[in-house]
């Protein structure tokens, strides 16, 4: 099969013609994926002209390439109204899958057949990591598609624009520099790696570079960005991990779990990936306690998106009581009702388990952005780290049973680095910052006729 991409003119035409500029011609496919929910928030946007004095428009850029970019978004957009209610009018978009060609649209299934490729994507990651490389890249995309991304904010004439993807800085940055409204306009990046990042995550030219961790504000350091701009608070997480109320006991009743026994939580990520029906047969067999006939904890197994684990878990006969589950909406309560957790590396599911005073065995991370999350949990107590199913069997065994205290003093030191108020400190300060910009009702974007002079 060959694909052809389409010319930057085509392109162009087709965005033009939804942001409403006359005298290009040309249909688009994305215009009819989008269209319903355009009109939605066309119409929103009109019966809020007469609060417009009042109200901000906050642009937050992501890209589903990884559940984190996303999961981050929504925890900033929920802070936003949280903090602040109607004074912020917040979109989350991915610019490049609704506004540009290939390979910016694209982006999303090629990350996930690189991290199923895991020596694919180590190539890519450290391949692309000098900034002689990843600067010539950007600057030959910007290039193709900095006229898009301009139409794109037109549509949306944000105050703020917030970054939660590494790709996501460049190419606005310069559609703001090109359009003269750096000074007017606050830019801020939310770096969702926990440790080890991406050189594209920094660009000086932001307002604010919020790190999650002290060794990304010092790796943001060595690349030259001003310590003034760096704010460590952590990362963002959803304020219903930040704010919850029910006690564990209230949480297994709701649950309808066993409220004695104590439970360890199985997850294999939002695609239900690696070695999970291994580990929970392993620990079907090492929370029960053949002596004594009767089973020393519990299992919760959250299988993601991938029916066909979740229907093989629910087919097998347990000794101990197991609850499958498939894509979970409310980790927050899955969490706080359990004791321990078993996951992949992923930042995210990092930070709550930490939020919640989780002990965590890691089983698995992908190279590049999650390798040095493996030793920001161990050396700081907080977890252990096993390939192994079996060996992850026999640690949670221990632990609820001969090891007791040590799942208690890692407990412990979960929440000594746990960062619950991240989502909203990152909030204010941004908020901070669009005051000292000025209450421009709105902000003068314009179609400019070539970015030539700034490549």
């Amino acid at each position: 099969m060959v694909m052809k991409a389409a010319s930057p003119r085509q392109s162009i035409n087709k965005v033009l013609a939804r942001v409403g500029v006359q005298g290009f011609v040309g249909s688009s496919q994305k215009r009819l994926k989008y269209a319903m929910q355009e009109e939605e928030e066309a119409g929103d946007m009109e019966m809020e002209q007469m609060g417009a004095e009042r109200t901000k428009n906050v642009l937050i850029l992501m890209s589903d390439t990884g559940g984190g970019h996303r999961a981050s978004a929504e925890a900033i957009r929920d802070a936003f109204r949280l903090e602040y209610g109607d004074a912020y009018r917040v979109f989350i978009k991915d610019v490049w899958k609704e506004y540009t060609g290939w390979p910016l649209n694209n982006m999303e299934s090629q990350y996930k057949f690189m991290v199923k490729h895991v020596q694919l994507w180590r190539v890519a990651f450290h391949g692309t990591s000098p900034k002689w490389i990843h600067s010539s890249y950007l600057a030959a995309v910007a290039a193709f598609y900095a006229k898009q991304v301009e139409a794109g904010l037109m549509e949306y004439k944000p105050h703020i624009i917030i970054s939660v993807h590494p790709l996501m800085q460049h190419i606005p940055l310069l559609v703001l520099k090109w359009q003269g409204l750096q000074k007017k306009v606050t830019f801020a990046t939310v770096i969702t790696d926990l440790t080890t990042c991406h050189r594209t995550w920094f660009h000086p030219m932001v307002n604010r570079l919020y790190c999650p961790s002290e060794e990304v504000a010092k790796r943001a350091l060595l690349d030259g960005l001003e310590e003034s701009r760096l704010r460590v608070f952590g990362l963002p997480i959803r304020p219903s991990f930040c704010r919850a109320t029910l006690s564990k006991d209230d949480l297994r009743i709701e649950l309808e779990m066993d409220t004695e026994l104590p439970a360890v939580l199985l997850m294999g990520g939002g695609e239900g990936m690696g070695p999970v029906k291994k580990t929970a047969e392993a620990l079907g067999e090492s929370l029960f306690d053949k002596e004594q006939n009767k089973p020393i904890g519990q299992l919760i197994i959250v299988c993601g998106r991938n029916d066909a684990l979740a229907t093989s878990l629910r087919n097998l006969e347990w000794k101990i009581p197991v609850k499958v589950r498939g894509f979970e909406k409310q980790m927050q309560k899955w969490m706080g009702a359990c004791d321990c957790i078993i996951t992949k590396a992923g930042p995210g599911t990092i930070a709550e388990a930490l939020i919640r005073g989780l002990p965590i065995i890691l089983n698995d991370y992908i190279p590049g952005q999650e390798k040095g999350n493996i030793p920001y949990v161990v050396d700081n107590g907080a977890g252990m780290f096993t390939r192994s199913p079996s060996k992850t069997a026999e640690i949670v065994a221990e632990w609820f049973s001969t090891k007791k205290d040590e799942l208690k003093r890692m407990s412990e030191n979960a929440k000594k680095i746990a960062q619950p108020e991240a989502v909203f400190d990152i909030v204010r300060d941004i908020h901070e910052l669009a005051c000292q910009k000025g209450t421009l009702s709105t902000i003068p974007y314009m179609l400019t006729s070539s970015f030539s002079g700034l490549m």
